[in-house]
Order: structure tokens, then sequence, then C-alpha cells
């Protein structure tokens, strides 16, 4: 019965409009009535404890970096470093957004941020050149959710925090995965941009190149700075991300003097709205997953998905399929807050190794923020774009059936997220 009531609550909650944390407690209010647990001091302590966590420091830092960054130029020159590299080639500004994504996942670790930023510079440019305008914004938003995969990742922060799983081995485990969903999105452009009759600028030159370089080589060298930092224990995650906020404070206002007094201000409240919402709902969902573990519903879930307990590829592929039609429906926070409490108690008795699982989970759910209706990546390049969201679906899903067919070789080889991890361990 008290699964009945934390599904139906949610999702009643959910479907009247409720924002997420407010429906996240809203059910755990329900919860505790009918468990007999009702007290508002658990109800404060539980959110409390839940957002008092130093690794969970990160977010608004790394969030801080991604907005200083964009505001101190920084984004503006690794697109134009690369436009530059590969412009001239047929497909090349779709070559340039995916390779610019790479490198904008390696910056800021939010999948939103990054899609506007690569957005706003390359689907003008896109669409001057003749390039098919929803096609154009699909591949931007499918580069955008690579985000999440590659360090510093905001989704590896909250869900090492809710699994009680090593961030910096998520964060390590995250590399090889992500460069992936790059190359597979590169294999998909060579074919679809076939059917492109965009223009193709002119070769700018070596000397146009090597400016290029010179501006952007700055902005490329924080992800070495904060990758390296992590795999030799020079700092932990949190720290990392201290190291990002002042790296960016330094190159945008002292090397590229592009940092007001002003922009740092704006920077810092962008920043702080978003580090609010999510710690909200980091701390409603702590509530949630509490009264999760004291109703014993992980050992329920445990029961009725014991048959596949001694299959665990079998189990992880009904896992992924699962968050992959949750994520339809919900954005990649609340799914990784409500369901990692649930799942990880199976993962481990199933044997798979936390961080495989971690990695895959938070590709599907990554994922998820293409899909329509709720496809918060898909909305924000469709508003950059200016194209309706279903022109945007049309083109996001040849993007977004090559990330699932990754996701399924992932499934049956474990060893291309494993093998890595150790030889970057």
């Amino acid at each position: 019965m008290v699964l009945v009531i934390f599904l139906g609550g949610l999702g009643v909650s959910m479907a009247i409009g409720l924002p997420v944390a407010f429906s996240l407690l809203a059910t755990a209010l329900l919860m505790m009535l009918w468990m007999g647990l009702f007290d508002p001091q658990i109800l404060a302590d539980a959110m409390y404890n839940g957002a008092d966590s130093f690794p969970l420091m990160a977010i608004p830092f790394f969030l801080l970096a991604g907005e200083l960054m964009t505001a101190g130029g920084m984004s503006k020159r690794i697109v134009s470093l690369i436009t530059s590299l590969l412009g001239h080639v047929r497909g090349g500004l779709g070559y340039a957004a995916i390779v610019a994504s790479v490198l904008m996942a390696s910056l800021s670790g939010s999948a939103v941020a990054d899609t506007a930023a690569i957005g706003a510079l390359l689907i003008p440019m896109m669409r001057s050149a003749g390039y098919d305008v929803p096609r154009a914004t699909g591949l931007i938003a499918a580069g955008g959710v690579i985000a999440p995969i590659i360090p510093p990742s905001i989704a590896f922060i909250i869900f090492g925090v809710a699994a009680n799983v090593s961030i910096i081995d998520l964060f390590l485990a995250g590399v090889a995965p992500g460069i992936m969903m790059g190359l597979w999105l590169v294999i998909i452009w060579v074919i679809v941009s076939r059917r492109e009759t965009a223009t193709v600028s002119e070769w700018p030159g070596w000397r146009s190149v090597r400016g290029s370089v010179a501006a952007g080589f700055w902005a490329i060298l924080m992800p070495i700075i904060i990758v390296g930092g992590l795999k030799f224990g020079i700092f932990t995650p949190t720290e990392a991300s201290v190291v990002a906020v002042a790296y960016a404070l330094l190159v945008g206002g002292v090397v590229y003097r592009e940092l007001s007094f002003k922009k740092i201000i704006e920077a810092c409240r962008g920043a702080a709205i978003m580090s609010a919402s999510v710690m909200f709902l980091v701390a409603a969902a702590a509530v949630t997953g509490w009264l999760i573990t004291v109703a014993q519903l992980p050992f329920l879930l445990v029961g009725l998905l014991e048959p596949l307990i001694e299959t665990p590829r079998l189990l992880v592929l009904v896992i992924v399929a699962l968050v992959l039609v949750i994520g339809m429906v919900m954005d990649f926070v609340p799914t990784v807050l409500i369901l990692t409490p649930i799942l990880m108690p199976l993962i481990k008795i199933a044997g798979i190794d936390p961080v495989y699982f971690g990695v895959l989970f938070v590709m599907a759910t990554a994922v998820g923020l293409l899909t329509p209706p709720v496809g918060v990546v898909l909305n924000v390049a469709c508003g950059i774009g200016g194209i309706s969201m279903e022109q945007g679906a049309k083109g996001v899903a040849p993007f977004v059936l090559v990330q699932v067919t990754l996701l399924l070789l992932l499934v049956a080889a474990p060893q291309l997220i494993l093998v890595p991890l150790e030889w970057l361990r």
C-alpha cells in the first residue's frame, strides 16, 4: 500500500502542475501520515540533513563557473576556435557544434547552459549558411546532453551523494562514454549531412587559425587542470569546483578582460537561482528517500525483480529502458533523486559495479532531456532556433536513436566503461 501511495501521490501531484520539489514533499507527507510517522521536526531534519553535504557544495560553484565562462568569453572563443578549424568542410558547422559540445561539457557540467551557449552562437550561423534548421537545432541539443557525462558533471555529483558512490570515480568513468557520445554524433552527422545543401565557408588561413588557437588556449586548458587534478588527487570534486570558479575569474577578468563587476554579479545571481532550485529538490527528495528506506520499498522491488538478479545485464537493460521512459515526462535531477535510493539496493544485490551503473543511469536520464513532452534541453534549443517543439522533435530524432544505440552497446559491453576507468585511476 505504501508503494501505491508513493506512486499515486507523486503522479497526481505532478499531474495537477505542482512543481517536482513540492510534489515530493506532498508525497512524503502522505507516506508519513499512512505510516504514523508524521512529525514536523522529522520533516525539517530530513530536509536539512539531505542538503547538508560537503560534496553538494560543488554544485553551486560549478554552476557559477559555467556562468562566468560564458560571461567572460571562454565559451565564445572555444566555438570560434572549432569553427575556424572545421567551418570550411562539408557539414563543417555541424562537426564544429559536436566538438564544441564535448569541450564545453568539460567546462560547465550543465546541459542547459552548454546548449544555450553553443546554440546562441552556432544556430544563427547554420541558418545563414543554409542548413536545415530543425536538424541543426536537434544536433546542438543532442550535443548539449554530453555535459552530464563528461566531468565536471552536476548529475554525477547528485548521483554520487544519493547513492554513496565515489564522485571522483564517476567523473573519471564518464570521460570515455562522453567522448563516445560525441563520436556517435559525428558518425550520424556524416550520414544526415549528405542531404545538406549549405554553403561552405572559405578556409580562413593558418594565420587566422593560429589566432583562434591562441585565443582559445586558456579556455581549453581548464578541463585539463580539473581532470588532471582529480586524477592525481590534488583536489576533491568540491575543491575542483572552487578552482574552476577562480580560473574562470582569472581568465575572463585578466586574460580576456571581458568580465566586468556587473557581469560577475549577474553570473552570481544566475548561479544562485539554479543552485537554489537544485538544492531544494535535493532536500525534498531526501525526505522521500528516507521514507522509502523506512517503508522497505527497495526490498519490495527486489522481490518483484528477483528473477532478473541472476542476469545482471538483462536487469540493467530493463532499468535503462525504464529510465528512458520516465525521462520523457520528468527532468533528470528528480529522476536521479527519486530512483537512486530505490534501485541501488537491487544493484548491489545483483553484484553490478555501482560506478558503471551510475554512468549508464545518468546517460539514460540525459537522453530524456531530448525527448518530448518535457525535453528541457530540446525546449531550450528550439527556443533559440525559433522553431516549434514538433519540428525540434523531428530534427533530434536520428540523434536520440544513435545515443540509445550507444546505451545498448554499453549495456552489452561494460568493459567500454570499466577498462578506461581503471586506466584513468
